[in-house]
C-alpha cells in the first residue's frame, strides 16, 4: 500500500508516518521500481498503536520503549510496569491541576468583577509576595 493508504487505514495525516519514520518509530519503508513508498499491514498496526499510545499520553521516547517491549513478546511485566508508570504521572498532574482549579476557582468567586482594580483579589493574589 502506499503511504496515503497506510495514513488513511491508521487515521493520521501523511506528515505524521513521515514524522514517525523521521523519529524512527517507523522502520523505513521499502520502495516501489519508481521510488515510491511501499508498506504492509504490519505498518498499519505499528502506526495505530503509535496513535494510541500518543492519545494517551506517553511521549515518542516512551512509545519507542513500548514498542520495543511489544517486539519482546516474552513477558508482559515490563509493558505493565511501564503502563502503571504513565499512570502514576498522569494521576499527579490531575491532582496538580485539580489545585490549580480549585485555586482559580476561589480567586474568580472573590473577585466581584466590578470595582477598582486596585481592590480585585485576584491582582492581589498574583502580585503578592511569596513567603
Amino acid at each position: 500500500m502506499n503511504i496515503g493508504q497506510l495514513a488513511r487505514l491508521a487515521g493520521v495525516p501523511i506528515d505524521t508516518v513521515r514524522y514517525y519514520e523521521r523519529q524512527q518509530l517507523l522502520p523505513p519503508p521499502s520502495r516501489s521500481p519508481a521510488g515510491y513508498r511501499r508498506y504492509e499491514g504490519a505498518d498499519v498496526i505499528r502506526l495505530t498503536f503509535i496513535r494510541r499510545a500518543k492519545a494517551l499520553g506517553f511521549t515518542l521516547d516512551e512509545i519507542r520503549d513500548l514498542l520495543e517491549i511489544s517486539a519482546g513478546r516474552e513477558d508482559m511485566a515490563q509493558m505493565k510496569a511501564a503502563a502503571a508508570a504513565k499512570l502514576a504521572v498522569v494521576e499527579e498532574r490531575l491532582a496538580e491541576m485539580t489545585r490549580m482549579r480549585d485555586a482559580l476557582r476561589s480567586l474568580v468567586d472573590a473577585c466581584p468583577g466590578h470595582g477598582d482594580l486596585s481592590d480585585c483579589p485576584i491582582v492581589a493574589a498574583l502580585a503578592e509576595e511569596p513567603r
